[in-house]
């Protein structure tokens, strides 16, 4: 599931012009296909309110808030629009004036959406470790359909958010992505009859 960082470099994303100060850290496949018109379907999925069917992604995260708010991680001081300027003051006319999608709530994190596009929704989050952005991409497959492809772009805060950031990634790798992704999908398959069903799905 997870992917070279060509499969995101390569394309012509628009978000390559927006945060090109950004580390890629991931590029991982999402079991969700689809048709070509199919993203906001998986937009409105991610951002949608509800709990997570998997037992397993609910007790990660909830170690997870509750780890930041004990190290104070996640303050509102520490959010964008605080710490951090907002990605879309980047953002080209275009998109600047089209509508941005929908925001993601999840714990104390809010991913606010900087733009979507027929084929990329970008939001971005911050707290006192990182500046980050979720990128969902929707991509052609080799069955001759769409899937889903998401990448995580980050922005440490200093050395603090380096040594976060590196103290993680097994963590990332091996457990956190690889659980979520296929809760992702058992979701896209349950919910295939039903276009405004979702769940909220943090990176």
């Amino acid at each position: 599931m997870r992917l070279p960082n060509t499969e995101h470099t390569s394309r012509p994303w628009r978000i390559h012009e927006i945060a090109g100060d950004f580390k890629l850290e991931d590029v991982w496949a999402l079991p969700t296909p689809g048709g070509p018109d199919d993203l906001g379907r998986l937009v409105r999925q991610i951002t949608a309110d509800g709990e997570s069917d998997s037992r397993m992604v609910r007790t990660l995260f909830a170690i997870r808030w509750k780890l930041g708010a004990l190290l104070g991680w996640d303050k509102p001081d520490s959010s964008v629009g605080a710490r951090v300027q907002t990605l879309r003051d980047r953002l080209p006319t275009d998109l600047r004036h089209a509508p941005p999608g929908p925001d993601m709530s999840e714990g104390p994190v809010v991913f606010t959406s900087v733009y979507q596009t027929d084929n990329e929704w970008a939001a971005e989050f911050a707290n006192l470790t990182t500046h980050g952005v979720m990128h969902i991409g929707w991509v052609p497959d080799q069955a001759g359909g769409y899937r889903g492809q998401m990448a995580v772009l980050v922005k440490t805060n200093g050395l603090f958010g380096r040594l976060y950031m590196a103290a993680i990634a097994p963590f990332r790798h091996l457990v956190v992505y690889p659980i979520l992704i296929r809760s992702i999908g058992r979701d896209w398959q349950t919910q295939a009859g039903d276009p405004h069903a979702g769940r909220p799905n943090p990176a």
